[in-house]
């Protein structure tokens, strides 16, 4: 039961991170989880940087992870148009 309530709660954290985004995007459901359960582990990351706790790849809370969230879909935004322009 907990991996479906985390794949849940990624899916959620996903679509308030695409919310926050300007521009359109074009992703699924599967898309969307993976974004908020990576920007959760992204957003664990950070805080324990930040915290000057040792970086044990904990999981954030609900603002830690759109925090990640949106650093991890800016990234990737980021790094697919750095090839294109090309």
């Amino acid at each position: 039961m907990h991996l479906i309530g985390f794949i849940v709660f990624g899916f959620f954290v996903g679509l308030i991170a695409r919310a926050l985004l300007p521009g359109d995007q074009k992703m699924g459901f599967v898309k969307t989880s993976l974004l908020g359960i990576g920007g959760s582990f992204v957003g664990g990351f950070l805080g324990d940087l930040l915290r000057g706790t040792s970086a044990h790849g904990g999981t954030a809370g609900w603002i830690g992870s759109v925090f990640g969230a949106v650093v991890l879909f800016s990234l990737a935004r980021w790094f697919g148009k750095k090839g294109k322009d090309d």
